[in-house]
């Protein structure tokens, strides 16, 4: 198959041959069948049980809706009797079920999420939920009332009556809640399996309840027994990585028994290709050659597997060759190519050399390549995903992220097509950026209330700076304020003169006026307004007077510069006095009369009012109020010292916008500027926090269906979405006059916001909202105005008589006699008559019909209104009478009693809704060319569809380039809603291995127009890819023929060659940590000659990682060493972690579950205390955070903490105390053993001597066993080891307790996972480098002062004590220098010339093999942020650092210094001449560049002592076999490893 496009281009003569070849192998008698093909298979698996699929769905349903989640737990009751017992029959009957509630793409993304396994983990979480309370025994399900559990049904109604004595549970943002309103009613938890037998009853009494009103029922899952098995997982890479053989480092122990699982092995791939022949096909065709062709088939693979390695000219041009291989093929197959080419590259690689380019494909490559990097920012060789516009980036998002990703625009698309949109226009609309901007709105302050100090374009003072704009764009220092002569800058402080903060903030704008920053100042005074109270009894009116006076007289500048002394006169913390103004005024003007200025006779009353009503209009707020180009600050900014530097850091933001503007040519030197400010979408009237607030709730309006609110009986059963339809096809609108559509057909007018006003408007607050909506509606053609009703009680006839008339109008009249008698009835003059017995024909307008309207005012159904307070309760969830305005879908309110909402934030509403969507979505409804009525309500309807999804990034528009010879093209089924995917592609990277089986799986599960386009890269001079890869990953879950799963997902690498060796590597996603848990092989050195067929290394998922940002409040800087723990409430600290100096970065390993994340006790929570958080579960102002981990995604939070007053001065790093977190660490026992005490002495802690070690393969963990023999046998004081969990083999794992018991030490396995945010390693031994030396302050808990870092190579000869107690004279770590006695590898030694001679200075080289760490001091000077800022400066460069874990603190001497150890501390045969070996207290065993020796052969050569140690060790290995051999399992033997897990 992959090459089945290559005949075309050329291949023809070799079928021939293949064909010849096939006969003559038939005429063949059959050879002696050798081993069949040998392979790697990796699976990974959770620790938690596997959870039934149907809990998995539900969560999936959840998501969608809590509606729908609701209506399947009821369709699936009891399902377990509903299906023969197979596992595909339960399998398709939950499918079945939820195609009733799905459309189809969303059942596909069900499908996909069940393969994923995607929503185990949340199931999961609700599992560990349960545990923690736990749950009553003898029940299989049970419920929770206030803390009361039970599953004695008869007991439920006395709890509920005792509940509220009890304190309410508290409840998750993940929890089920079944839809109900009234909060002060009992919560029941009940905890049971969906799909049970228990769960009919529980659940049928839980709704009887509920729909009573008596408990708010909320539904977690819990299941009495979980399955055996475990969730197998996928969306994750395997590679087979090729090893560098030039130091051998392979064990020659011998691999024991033989455990490969056979099934997996069994039918093998049904296309099988291999070098063009198609052998599953030819298996079928010919049944009764199997033989001959399986024997045909190892001969091809052995042919095509030998790697030869190629010659530098044939690399150069292998990404061009095997994209011309990919597009050669046809385009159904072309991903199938590009995979199998990709994923076996090294084997591939030699018959690639022989394809033909063409001259089209490369040109129009490079046509496109110009595109890319102009337009994308991609560099030939990059890779990019875009679905629907929107950038995946493969370095970071996981498949659960695309998945999301897919999920979300399934349901913007769904939604679009329900409204009926076509398939076309709906990747228009798609493409409209309709995203609340997050951006800071501003108000508009050109008016007349700001008093201007000075005005950068005129006043005289700035007459010498340049005038152009084009000035912007010159370059200059970074952090330069330009001066140039435009009032770019504003600043306008609106203030009440007698507050205390006033002077303050009036000297800093006077700071900035006196030092020339470019910035124009503008001062709004806020006094009382009251015509009695004159300036010589108000402060405030004095200064206004005052202000005015000086300005008439002399100028503004003179005018500000009096009040700074009026109120340098006032004492720190006081407040302006009317004498303060009078004593300025005396002195500067000792002619003239204070009295005429300030006393009741002033003319100087300018501005007065309008200050006032200029703050109240603009809605901005407590004062006082600062405002950069109309935003306001927030209120910690007001602080002086931060006004300034937030000032100054605008200034510099809003620079680059300018350059942009001038740039783009949207800004000339002769445009006034503020205007330009003034009219961007950010500029508002009025800032009415609940309509800018970023959290929004919309109406899903995505629906079309011929339901009304005048049939109630049908409207009560309709769910949320279908009540929202039938509200608006029931409503009627009010718009401005000459538009209206019953009146005349204009030219189908369309009006972009439609506001719905809610209220009870037989009360006065629903009429008030009412009438400022009309009088909004009025002034404003894009709007028209639906009334919904709210009764405050039950409807009858006269608590309702407004409401009757308004429908009965709005039902009867022309549109503008309606508007005009509503108008009417609005006021409360009618409405008081109408309570004191008038009839409401009296206010009829003009030209109404007045009989029509009194039969349906009087006609005796109140449908409309029953359906309007069910749909006010039901989906709106506001409260009787409550107030709301809905616009365009987006629900504002419920509004409070007496809150105010105006004409103005109609206004504003209005104006945000044009800017954002409202335009755009018009102008695109305008070209599908619907009548105007369903014109409106279509904007309507894709605005609330639109706003409503999370806002991601903006969508990139690729009018590609032209894809006729170098892209992949693949069309969407015709009709159907299609996702538009464009991925941009080099075949030859690692991202083409893991980006080809996503495209392949993406285009199995939705209907896709995919465009593939090869951005290749010329003159390679290396092979570019040098592994073999598999992404595991499913469409559906998949089944065997008897119908139960199949194991699996499983990465499988089938007929490898044999020669190499390899190493294997699993790619996760950012927040998984996994370990290898069972395999008999090395997995480091996979030498499958040695192999019989399968290597099965099986992995599993140990952790979920909860990472997270802390900062200091006061200083913003990250608080080093605070430690944070994570627990539940019975086990408060299972896990804990220190904070890092950058970026505050700290990692807790964790799992699904509810956990609290609290301050670790001791210093950590003595000094510091929580002041917010982000991201997590908790309400803001809780003490304890509680952090759900209740999916695979990554989860990172940010929290802030507060020094608490008394220890303001205090540090947590200080030397003086000593935190003794021994207790803790040793009840840790992360794999921790030997029954030490766990209330350590501090002598006794001391006396333990920490070593730190590495290793990864079974040699080095060899020489890692006896390394530690060599220490326990030459050191006296107990001794404790740490190894890096990572990379230790399962067998390490299981043998080390037995050593720890056999020889009477601790040890303790750590782990840590790579941050993210830190330049990645790709290769397993550089990774391995980078823990020698990158993560020392974190991995280890602060009790440990010091430890010393001994390589798995190396045999000690000596007491360690004494290497411990040496002193490092200050330094953070000790470091002993390569040796130079031995002459002749003068040549080898890199450090004597180049860059290193001239960075060390006549420094020394210090080998990493052995070296001590001062924790204390290393922590003290931040030693590790500072090795980790070097590292990310420097690993960009993949020439740099090539040792990295000793090139970077030699790298770094200058900085964090290193004592020299004694020579003898560490000899190695390689550097050190023979003499020397007698005095060496540490052997090591270096790789000889010159002679390339096997380790191990080195090993028995140099050192007397190591066989002993091998064979010792080699002894105790046999016994422990022997003794699992007795027991049948190593359990009953096992020393007491207990470890408590997550």
């Amino acid at each position: 198959m992959a090459d089945a496009g290559s005949y075309q281009a050329g291949f023809g003569p070799r079928m021939w041959q293949h064909c010849a070849l096939l006969l003559s192998l038939s005429l063949l008698p059959v050879v002696s069948g050798g081993a069949d093909s040998k392979g790697v298979t990796t699976s990974l698996t959770t620790k938690w049980a596997s959870t039934p699929l149907l809990l998995e769905a539900s969560e999936f349903l959840a998501e969608e809706s809590q509606e729908m989640f609701w209506d399947f737990v009821e369709a699936n009751q009891n399902i377990k009797g509903e299906h023969d017992d197979t596992d595909q029959a339960y399998y398709d009957l939950i499918v079945k079920r939820a195609s009733a509630l799905l459309s189809t793409v969303q059942l596909n993304m069900l499908k996909f999420a069940l393969s994923l396994r995607a929503y185990s983990a949340t199931v999961q979480s609700f599992q560990q939920i349960a545990s923690n309370e736990p749950p009553p025994s003898g029940c299989s399900a049970f419920f929770n009332v206030h803390g009361e559990k039970s599953c004695d049904t008869e007991k439920l109604t006395a709890l509920m009556e005792t509940a509220a004595e009890r304190p309410k549970p508290y409840l998750f943002k993940s929890d089920h809640r079944f839809p109900g309103s009234n909060p002060d009613i009992p919560v029941v938890i009940l905890y049971a399996e969906i799909g049970s037998s228990e769960f009919t009853m529980f659940h049928q009494l839980m709704l009887s309840k509920a729909n009573k009103g008596l408990a708010t029922y909320v539904l977690r899952h819990y299941l009495a027994s979980p399955s055996s098995r475990r969730v197998y997982l996928s969306g994750y890479g395997v590679e087979l990585a090729i090893k560098n053989q030039e130091y051998k480092a392979k064990d020659d122990t011998q691999v024991q028994g033989a455990e490969v699982n056979a099934t997996l092995m069994g039918e093998n791939d049904p296309v099988d290709e291999v070098q063009g022949f198609l052998f599953g096909k030819l298996k079928t065709l010919y049944p009764e050659l199997k033989e001959q062709l399986k024997e045909l088939r190892k001969h091809l693979v052995e042919s095509t597997n030998e790697m030869a390695p190629l010659k530098v000219w044939q690399m150069q041009d292998l990404s061009f060759q095997t994209a011309a291989r990919i597009l050669a093929a046809p385009s159904s197959d072309a991903l199938n190519v590009m995979r199998d080419l990709s994923q076996n590259f090294p084997t591939k690689a030699r018959s690639i050399t022989q394809t033909v380019v063409s001259s089209e494909i490369r040109k129009e490559m490079e046509e496109n390549q110009k595109f890319f990097k102009g337009t994308l920012g991609l560099q030939p060789g990059d890779s990019a995903l875009f679905i629907n516009g929107l950038h995946i980036d493969l370095d970071t998002q996981d498949i659960f992220s695309v998945f999301e990703v897919l999920r979300s625009e399934a349901r913007v698309m769904e939604g679009l097509r329900s409204l009926l949109i076509e398939t076309p226009f709906i990747h228009d609309i798609l493409k409209l950026n309709v995203q609340p901007s997050d951006s800071d709105y501003a108000v508009d302050i050109r008016n007349p209330a700001v008093n201007w100090i000075n005005n950068l374009e005129t006043d005289s003072r700035y007459g010498s700076w340049p005038y152009s704009v084009q000035e912007l764009l010159r370059p200059t220092f970074p952090g330069v304020v330009r001066q140039i002569r435009k009032n770019f800058h504003n600043l306008v402080v609106i203030l009440d003169p007698t507050h205390e903060s006033s002077a303050e903030l009036l000297n800093v704008a006077e700071m900035f006026y006196s030092n020339n920053i470019p910035l124009r100042i503008g001062l709004v005074f806020v006094v009382s307004d009251v015509d009695e109270i004159d300036g010589m009894e108000d402060a405030g009116v004095a200064l206004l007077r005052a202000f005015n006076y000086i300005t008439e007289e002399l100028d503004a500048p003179a005018a500000f510069d009096t009040i700074i002394s009026m109120f340098n006169r006032v004492p720190s913390g006081g407040k302006l006095s009317v004498g303060d103004v009078v004593k300025v005024l005396e002195k500067k003007f000792p002619y003239v009369e204070v009295g005429s200025i300030l006393g009741p006779d002033s003319t100087y009353d300018d501005n007065r009012k309008e200050g006032r009503g200029y703050y109240l209009q603009t809605g901005v707020g407590p004062l006082p109020v600062v405002m950069y180009n109309g935003m306001p600050y927030q209120r910690e900014q007001l602080d002086p010292e931060e006004l300034e530097t937030v000032t100054m850091n605008k200034i510099l933001e809003t620079t680059s916008f300018y350059q942009r503007a001038v740039y783009m040519g949207e800004l000339a030197t002769d445009q006034d500027v503020v205007d330009f400010i003034m009219t961007q979408p950010n500029v508002v009237p009025r800032i009415n926090p609940r309509i800018l607030s970023t959290a929004r709730t919309y109406l899903d309006l995505s629906n079309t269906n011929n339901h009304f609110i005048d049939q109630y009986a049908r409207f009560l059963f309709l769910d949320s979405r279908e009540k929202s339809t039938a509200v608006a096809n029931s409503m009627n609108y009010m718009t401005k006059k000459g538009m209206a559509p019953k009146d005349h057909h204009d030219d189908g007018y369309i009006r972009p916001v439609t506001f719905w006003v809610v209220g009870d408007f037989d009360q006065p607050s629903g009429r008030q909202l009412l009438y400022d909506a009309i009088r909004h509606m009025k002034t404003s053609n894009n709007v028209r105005l639906g009334l919904i009703n709210n009764p405050s009680d039950s409807p009858s006839e006269e608590n309702s008589r407004v409401a009757r008339a308004i429908w009965a109008a709005m039902q009867t009249q022309t549109a503008n006699n309606a508007k005009n008698y509503i108008t009417k009835l609005a006021k409360e003059e009618t409405a008081k008559a109408l309570e004191t017995g008038a009839d409401v024909t009296q206010f009829t307008v003009g030209g109404m019909d007045v009989a029509l309207f009194k039969s349906a005012f009087e006609g005796p159904k109140f449908d409309f209104l029953l359906s309007h307070t069910v749909y006010c309760r039901d989906v709106l969830k506001l409260g009787k009478g409550q107030r709301a305005v809905i616009s365009n879908g987006r629900i504002i309110g419920p509004l409070e009693d007496g809150e105010v909402f105006n004409q103005d934030d109609f206004l504003l509403l209005e104006s945000i809704i044009l800017k954002t969507s409202g335009e755009r979505i018009k102008s695109k409804v305008q070209q599908l060319g619907v009548e105007e009525d369903r014109a409106s309500d279509l904007v309507m309807k894709i605005d609330s569809l639109l706003s409503s999804q999370p806002k991601g990034e903006a969508r990139i528009e690729h009018a590609f380039a032209d894809d006729r010879y170098s892209a992949v093209k693949i069309r969407p089924t015709e009709g159907d809603v299609y996702f538009d995917m464009v991925a941009v592609i080099d075949p030859v990277t690692r991202d083409a291995q893991k980006l080809a089986p996503l495209l392949l799986v993406l285009k199995k599960l939705v209907n896709v127009n995919l465009r593939v386009y090869m951005n290749c890269q010329s003159k390679l001079s290396d092979l570019p890819l040098k592994s073999f890869y598999r992404y595991v990953l499913e469409p559906e879950v998949l089944f065997q023929t008897d119908g139960s799963f199949s194991p699996g997902p499983l990465a499988k690498f089938l007929d490898m060659p044999q020669t190499p060796l390899f190493t294997l590597n699993l790619n996760t996603p950012e927040s998984w940590m996994v370990e290898s848990i069972r395999t008999r092989y090395d997995l480091d050195n996979i030498y499958l000659e040695e192999v019989d067929s399968i290597v099965a290394a099986e992995y599993e998922l140990e952790h979920l990682l909860l990472e997270g940002h802390c900062f200091d409040v006061s200083t913003g800087q990250p608080p080093r060493g605070l430690q944070f723990t994570l627990g539940t409430p019975s086990d408060p600290v299972i896990v804990d972690t220190i904070v890092m100096a950058n970026l505050g970065y700290f990692q807790l390993k964790a799992n699904p579950g509810a956990w609290i994340l609290k301050l670790r006790k001791g210093r950590s929570d003595e000094i510091y205390k929580i002041y917010s958080h982000d991201g997590t579960d908790s309400p803001a102002d809780a003490d304890d955070l509680i952090v759900v981990l209740n999916n695979f995604k990554s989860r990172i939070i940010k929290v802030k903490v507060q020094k608490r007053p008394e220890k303001f001065s205090e540090e947590l790093l200080s030397d003086g105390t000593q935190e003794n977190d021994s207790g803790f660490w040793e009840s840790l026992t992360r794999g921790f053993t030997g029954g030490v005490k766990t209330e350590e002495s501090k002598q006794e802690k001391d006396d333990v001597i920490n070593i730190f070690s590495v290793a990864s393969g079974h040699l080095y963990e060899r020489f890692l066993r006896i390394m530690m023999l060599s220490v326990l046998k030459n050191t006296k004081t107990p001794v404790k080891f740490w190894f890096l969990k990572n990379y230790l083999s399962p067998a390490f794992k299981e043998f080390i307790p037995y050593m720890a018991e056999q020889y009477g030490f601790q040890y303790e396995l750590v782990q840590y996972k790579w941050p993210r945010w830190l330049h990645q390693q790709t290769e397993k031994q550089r990774i391995i480098w980078g823990y020698k030396i990158l993560f020392l302050d974190v991995l280890f808990p602060l009790s440990v002062d010091k430890f010393l870092f001994v390589d798995a190579d190396q045999i000690v000869r000596t007491d360690l004590k004494e290497l411990r107690d040496f002193d490092l004279e200050g330094a953070p770590y000790g470091y002993t220098p390569f040796c130079e006695s031995r002459r002749e590898m003068d040549g080898f030694r890199f450090w004597k010339s180049g860059y290193w001679a001239s960075h060390l200075a006549g420094r020394k080289y210090h080998i990493s093999a052995l070296y001590v760490v001062d924790l204390k001091k290393f922590r003290k000077i931040a030693a590790g942020d500072r090795l980790r800022g070097q590292y990310q400066g420097l690993s960009q460069d993949p020439n740099s650092l090539s040792n990295l874990d000793q090139d970077l603190p030699n790298n770094m001497i200058h900085q964090v210094p290193i004592k020299s150890l004694p020579q003898e501390w560490l000899w190695c045969e390689t550097w050190c001449d023979d003499n020397s070996k007698k005095k060496a207290k540490t052997i090591d065993l270096c790789n000889n560049p010159q002679t390339k020796e096997p380790k191990l052969q080195a090993a028995v050569r140099i050192v007397a002592e190591w066989s002993d140690y091998d064979q010792e060790i080699k002894r105790l290995q046999n016994r422990v076999q022997e003794r699992g051999a007795e027991n049948h399992t190593t359990q009953k033997d096992k020393p007491d490893d207990t470890r408590i897990e997550l």
